[in-house]
């Protein structure tokens, strides 16, 4: 298990720049699809798709843990489809959009999904490290 002991106000701090990351990742790479990027720029759709399947995963993942109330006590494996996929997905984000920038049909999407990227990777990567492995186990612990 693995457990955080941030503050709640901390937590927000992490929290509200986080989701911003990935709403902005997502609304700057559903632009570039709409207008076109899937036609005229097939590879780097496909690779800056891969992001936002990484984002998806773990905002689904969190969700989850809400449903089940776990969400400062974490089993590893949940930990890392949470906040390691929103980490990952953002870290490639930043890397594949700034890639593929040029190519974007109009650059404020790239912008968009750059900015995106890096708040979502630096914040949920801050929320991610404050877990530390817990010395007691868990009657309870719930592998799901």
């Amino acid at each position: 298990m693995y457990e955080t002991h941030i503050k709640t106000a901390l937590w927000w701090a992490y929290d509200i720049p986080g989701n911003l990351g990935w709403i902005l990742y997502l609304a700057g790479l559903g632009k570039f699809l709409v207008n076109g990027g899937i036609t005229a720029h097939l590879p780097a759709a496909v690779l800056l798709t891969i992001p936002a399947l990484c984002m998806l995963i773990g905002i689904a993942e969190l969700i989850g843990e809400r449903i089940c109330k776990l969400d400062r006590k974490l089993p590893a494996i949940r930990l890392w489809r949470g906040f390691g996929s929103l980490t990952c997905g953002g870290l490639a984000g930043v890397v594949l959009s700034a890639l593929t920038l040029h190519s974007n049909l109009s650059t404020a999407n790239g912008i968009l999904m750059l900015a995106g990227g890096v708040l979502c990777f630096v914040f949920a990567g801050l929320i991610a490290v404050s877990f530390k492995k817990s010395e007691v186990v868990d009657p309870d612990d719930r592998r799901i």
